[in-house]
Formats: C-alpha cells, sequence, structure tokens
C-alpha cells in the first residue's frame, strides 16, 4: 500500500503566534503517526515563485494523512496555521 504524505508551503505572517500552529500541529501529527521528511531547511528554488517554508510529512497510508488533515485536533491546528502564515497543503499519494 503506497504511503500517504501532506505538503505544506508557508510564509509566516505573525511570527510571534506561529509557535502556537507548530505546537498544535505538532500533537496532531504525532497522534495520527507522521513523521517529518522535510520539514523548514535550507532550500534553492531554481524555478518559478515560492514560499520561504516547505514541510513534508509522511504517513503509512494516503488514508491515514486524510484522517490526520480532517481530524478534529489538526483542524484546530489550521486555524492558528491560517491566521499566522499565507500558505497552501496538499495531500498526496506515494507511488508503489
Amino acid at each position: 500500500m503506497p504511503k500517504g504524505y501532506c505538503i505544506a508551503h508557508l510564509t509566516v505572517t505573525d511570527a510571534a503566534s506561529y509557535p502556537k500552529y507548530r505546537e498544535a500541529a505538532g500533537a496532531a501529527i504525532a497522534a495520527y503517526g507522521g513523521r517529518f521528511l522535510v520539514r523548514a531547511g535550507q532550500y534553492e528554488l531554481p524555478e518559478g515563485g515560492s514560499h520561504e517554508r516547505h514541510v513534508i510529512l509522511e504517513f503509512e497510508s494516503f488514508e491515514q494523512a486524510k484522517k490526520f488533515y480532517h481530524s478534529p485536533e489538526y483542524q484546530a491546528a489550521v486555524k492558528l496555521r491560517q491566521a499566522t502564515s499565507d500558505s497552501t497543503f496538499v495531500i498526496v499519494e506515494g507511488a508503489d
């Protein structure tokens, strides 16, 4: 069964409040068995436009990644993310 991935691109707009999102999201990620593959860090942008932070989470399956995103725990965190950053978020099924 292919793994599931959540990919987020963010530009923080409220650095003072953003840690509240990180804390809430971290608890939800752990509760649904996710793990960080990419968490901000150094990057290079050879083409196109971009945000300043990039995050890739891995879950045991596409279904588990969707359960995480739609969970009450993460939906509470989403409100914090949207209030403190400009972001995009995608859930992707991995290759077999």
